[in-house]
């Protein structure tokens, strides 16, 4: 009887145990994890929490240290109806007829994708209201656009961040897809041209708008000659608004343009080769090759690199800051050179209230842009 007892006892005591095993094991992965935790609230979490505070606090500083009063939406609602309206939204004029047939355009666009989504058979309560506040606010991001830039106004630096990444981004895919297109070809010297298209990212941005700046000089660079001969020389690239942002946007497009290139090309090289070969045989031209599998299969690497220059894109500031000092006046100011700017003049709460304008912004554009296209997109893949 008692060797029975001491046996039961000794299962239950080993039971116990391998419970008591079981989790430990299982709090063994929180307490690895712990410490990386922990370095993302104290570097990234908070940070951003203590910003949104700051941006919606006066701050200034006083004998012993700084005074931060709370002041609500204030410094959001000077930028958008109060003093720093203009410099931020821009300075809208009346409509022309290419502006009127623009937003005719968007618009239009904009209703038949809720049509067709309303139509669907996926369609819910919550994507509808979804959609429905997209759609408002690309429409006012578009009557904005159209209103600043297609007539007499004066855009601002919400408008002026948001051409740089439309034309920016447009250009650099178009540029990478094909110079990665034209690498893959058997072509001579295509393993040089591989290193040699990658330099411009080799070189910081700071450096990039500095060699710009040589470039754009037509008194002294070392583009003289060329500028005399087409008798340029009294021409002053960064006197003119639409001037300066074409210098701004040819740096940034001449910079980034590689990143896309070396993910494309990657991307193409790994394809397999049986699907082109049989296209081939079959009679397929260059083209429908390119349409038909090409582009399909390298679609969720070149919608994941758009992506990124995306929100790389709104962060643009070394190229303004540098080569044009946000000039002539704030022509071509960034968001991020605009938060620079009135931080440099010590209003810290404003400033941080640029900087959450600018994450709303990409936020809403990078949802947006998953939801409406990289989904589709790797469907289709």
């Amino acid at each position: 009887m008692s060797g029975y007892v001491s046996t039961r006892g000794f299962r239950r005591a080993a039971s116990i145990w391998r419970l008591i095993g079981a989790r430990l094991d299982h709090l063994a992965g929180g307490v690895f994890i712990l410490p990386a935790v922990v370095v993302i609230l104290g570097f990234s979490i908070f940070p951003l929490v203590a910003s949104l505070y700051v941006s919606l606090s006066r701050l200034s500083f006083s004998e012993g240290g700084v005074d931060l009063k709370f002041v609500g939406l204030d410094n959001y609602a000077k930028l958008v109806t109060g003093i720093d309206h203009v410099h931020f939204l821009g300075l809208a004029g009346p409509l022309t007829p290419v502006g009127f047939v623009v937003l005719a355009a968007g618009y239009g666009l904009l209703a038949f994708a809720l049509y067709r989504y309303v139509r669907g058979h996926n369609r819910t309560a919550g994507g509808l209201v979804g959609r429905l506040f997209a759609a408002g606010v690309a429409g006012f991001l578009l009557w904005l656009v159209v209103s600043t830039v297609l007539t007499s106004g004066r855009p601002g630096t919400l408008v002026v961040t948001i051409i740089y990444v439309a034309v920016d981004v447009s250009v650099q895919v178009l540029l990478g897809l094909g110079l990665a297109l034209l690498v893959v070809q058997q072509l001579p010297g295509r393993r040089f041209f591989r290193v040699v298209f990658l330099l411009p990212m080799m070189i910081t941005p700071v450096g990039v708008a500095y060699l710009f700046r040589m470039l754009t000089d037509t008194d002294k660079g070392p583009l003289y000659p060329l500028w005399a001969h087409f008798g340029l020389t009294d021409v002053s690239w960064v006197t003119n608004p639409w001037g300066a942002r074409g210098a701004v946007m040819i740096g940034d497009i001449w910079q980034w343009t590689p990143f896309i290139f070396i993910v494309l090309l990657a991307a193409l090289e790994t394809l397999p080769h049986e699907l082109v070969e049989a296209a081939v045989v079959d009679g397929a031209t260059r083209w429908q090759v390119f349409w038909r599998i090409r582009l399909p299969l390298i679609l969720p690497a070149a919608s994941t690199v758009v992506l990124i220059r995306l929100i790389e894109g709104f962060k643009i500031v070394d190229l303004p800051n540098v080569l044009t000092n946000g000039g002539p006046g704030t022509a071509t100011e960034s968001l991020t050179l605009h938060a620079y700017t009135i931080w440099r003049a010590l209003d810290i709460g404003g400033s941080a209230a640029v900087a959450y304008m600018l994450l709303i912004t990409v936020t809403f554009i990078g949802v947006c842009y998953v939801n409406l296209f990289r989904r589709r997109v790797t469907a289709m893949a």
